[in-house]
């Protein structure tokens, strides 16, 4: 299992505490890859105190599947075990630590008898000019926002391949295709997730198992809040670029269009599909600044083309 070493010491280690103890019989049904509505499965949530982890978490529920909710503190996510013990496992998990994910995935499967879909949904934001990037903080971003993750799909991997069945969904950023001022190291951690979820779709196609991207643009949730961090450094000469974009100056949170109610119900049925895509956009947003950037960069490749295709060796 493979946790950054650069997060050792900066947050501390303990197997998760369960926010409910109510015990049940584990699962013993066998789904098929891409699970039929009527079905009973088992997700595992990562970053379910609010936003859209929330969301899905609630929505999950709703279609009347198993949930592990997490969360860095048990008691964020103890209202969701409460509401429906019999159903939910609500644990605390700091997704840097390997102990507490190790520990989580022996519960989840002990309670519940199987993961099927790991909704890899924890991580924050960071801006700054790349310039102004302070090495500890971006070394706590990757570890949050990729790293984890990987540690994580690695856990669940052993069961899902035993059974030939699973689901992993990596909820990443379109920032990861715009890459906008004062977000570059944010936009490369989710870049980083991407590229690795698209070879790990084509490495877990043959057992049954499948992986998507998902790409949410600007939702009503807490990250332009609490969940966006960013350089101590400011250099002036960044002021019309990364500092425009700085806390202080952002006035989106609170007014983002998207509904994370609605984007769970997509993500629900995109994973219900009987042909998950490898990456669901989410948001008409999204989609405008995906169309804008993959038209941009054809027009470079278009462009550029005759140099490009002169440097194969003479026939």
């Amino acid at each position: 299992m493979f946790v950054h070493n650069a997060t050792v010491g900066l947050f501390g280690l303990g197997a998760p505490r369960l926010a409910s103890a109510s015990a049940g019989e584990p699962r013993t049904d066998t789904a098929a890859t891409h699970r039929k509505e009527d079905t009973v499965t088992t997700w595992l949530i990562t970053g379910c105190s609010s936003g859209l982890g929330r969301a899905f978490a609630r929505a999950v529920l709703g279609r009347g599947h198993n949930v592990v909710a997490t969360a860095r503190s048990a008691e964020a996510v103890q209202d969701l075990a409460g509401a429906d013990p019999d159903r939910v496992l609500a644990l605390e998990l700091d997704v840097t630590e390997q102990a507490q994910i190790t520990e989580t995935v022996r519960a989840a499967e002990a309670r519940f008898g199987s993961i099927d879909v790991l909704i890899n949904n924890a991580g924050y934001g960071y801006r700054a000019a790349v310039e102004e990037g302070d090495p500890d903080d971006v070394a706590r971003l990757f570890a949050t926002n990729f790293f984890g993750p990987v540690s994580i799909i690695q856990a669940v991997l052993p069961g899902m391949r035993a059974r030939r069945q699973g689901t992993i969904v990596n909820v990443s950023s379109i920032a990861a295709r715009t890459s906008p001022p004062g977000s570059g190291y944010y936009a490369a951690s989710k870049a980083a997730l991407e590229a690795m979820t698209a070879s790990l779709r084509t490495e877990l196609e043959p057992l049954g198992i499948t992986a998507m991207i998902v790409e949410p643009g600007a939702f009503r949730t807490d990250f332009s809040g609490r969940s966006l961090t960013q350089s101590d450094t400011v250099i002036d000469d960044y002021a019309d670029t990364a500092g425009a974009r700085r806390k202080e100056r952002d006035t989106t949170h609170g007014t983002q269009p998207g509904d994370p109610d609605k984007a769970a119900e997509a993500l629900i049925s995109a994973v219900e599909s009987s042909q998950p895509p490898l990456m669901l956009v989410l948001g008409p947003d999204a989609l405008e600044r995906l169309r804008t950037s993959l038209d941009a960069l054809t027009a470079d490749l278009d462009a550029w083309e005759q140099t490009t295709t002169s440097t194969s060796f003479h026939p």
